[in-house]
């Protein structure tokens, strides 16, 4: 986990206050038995998971195809081709919307704002220290250059996050 105390204090924060203003049905499917601690789920997004990203045509199509999200610093961040349609829709319009889900025993909702995150910028060394720790061991240490030439990367800054383990049965 990269996660600071006040990190996940703001975390904690966000998922609270996104409950709170949840409807009755997601209150319901998100009981509150149910829902993860930041803490929880900055452990089980810990390194690289697969998650379900939406991003939205001009003619407002929804779109959603599988990224590699990183749980960094309390914000999910993920990767994409330059040349990649998510890539073009972010640029217009950058609301997104990103759920992550564990088979059938947990699910991590996000929904928020994309912003650009630049790897060569010294203010995310440590996002680019925490891709090489994941993705280092697999494609090699020389990776980070390649991503940081050939990537773009976002940040979800979040307006709503939920999370919780799913319900039995």
């Amino acid at each position: 986990m990269h996660e600071t105390p006040e990190d996940l204090a703001w975390l904690q924060d966000l998922l609270d206050g996104s409950r709170s203003a949840a409807g009755p049905h997601l209150r319901e499917v998100f009981a509150d038995d149910l829902r993860l601690t930041a803490v929880e789920t900055a452990a089980l997004l810990d390194g690289m998971r697969v998650v379900a990203l939406a991003t939205a045509s001009a003619a407002g199509e929804p779109f959603v195809a599988p990224v590699d999200g990183i749980l960094y610093r309390g914000r999910l961040h993920f990767g994409s081709s330059h040349d990649a349609l998510r890539t073009r829709h972010l640029a217009e319009r950058p609301a997104v919307s990103a759920a992550w889900i564990d088979d059938e025993r947990h699910a991590v909702v996000v929904h928020g704002r994309a912003v650009p995150v630049s790897l060569d910028d010294p203010a995310e060394a440590g996002l680019r220290a925490c891709l090489v720790e994941v993705y280092g061991p697999r494609f090699g240490e020389g990776w980070i250059d390649w991503a940081a030439s050939s990537a773009v990367y976002h940040r979800i800054e979040p307006r709503r996050m939920y999370a919780s383990r799913l319900p039995e049965g």
